[in-house]
């Protein structure tokens, strides 16, 4: 190994200088204590990092930043902000949990997808999902259910397939203010007692 260049400087108005200098590695390592922060910075060919101390802050510049630990934990007091110029990724071997005392929003300016094994979303109060147009698909079975359940369209509504049934268990009611059709076919009105007029 070559042999490395060290220099201490002590100065009464800038503070301590120690210096490490790697002719060979072209790298130079430094630390500042200035009396207002202290800044290691380690000084390659190509890039450079620094870690700059002060008495309120901890500042580290480099080019990739690596933490391994076995337990981690980050807490804040005030407001925590985690940003990427590029791709973000949280990733989890095991159960990921996010949860917020207040409210939650996800946003994205472009596709949002979601997908699992099972996805299950559910209100104590109200759920709404909107948008321009808004599809529902089953590869086998779909199912509505409520107290109360009301499909409406403000133009035109419509329920197709192969057979299509439509059952009250007391009741059934087909009413139009205006024009009301029953075509087909074949057309079968059966029960009890049929009443046809007012």
């Amino acid at each position: 190994m070559a042999k490395l260049v060290c220099r201490i400087e002590l100065n009464k108005e800038s503070g301590i200088t120690v210096k490490v200098v790697n002719d060979a590695g072209k790298i130079t390592q430094t630390m500042v204590l200035d009396g207002t922060a202290i800044t290691t910075t380690c000084q390659g060919e190509q890039d450079t990092s620094t870690i700059t101390q002060k008495s309120d802050s901890i500042a580290i510049k480099c080019k990739t930043f690596t933490l391994d630990a076995e337990t981690i934990t980050c807490k804040s007091s005030k407001d925590s902000l985690h940003e990427s110029q590029q791709k973000f990724d949280i990733k989890s071997t095991q159960d990921t949990t996010v949860t917020s005392s207040a409210k939650i929003t996800e946003t994205a300016t472009g596709d949002f997808a979601m997908s699992g094994n099972n996805i299950t979303a559910s209100a104590t109060q109200k759920a709404k999902i909107s948008g321009m147009n808004c599809e529902i698909a089953a590869t086998q079975e779909a199912k509505m259910s409520g107290l109360q359940l009301k499909l409406a369209g403000t133009t035109q509504s419509e329920l197709t397939g192969l057979t299509v049934k439509v059952e009250g268990t007391t009741s059934v009611k087909v009413a139009s203010p205006l024009a009301a059709s029953l075509e087909g076919s074949i057309t079968n009105v059966k029960g009890t007692m049929v009443k046809i007029g007012p």
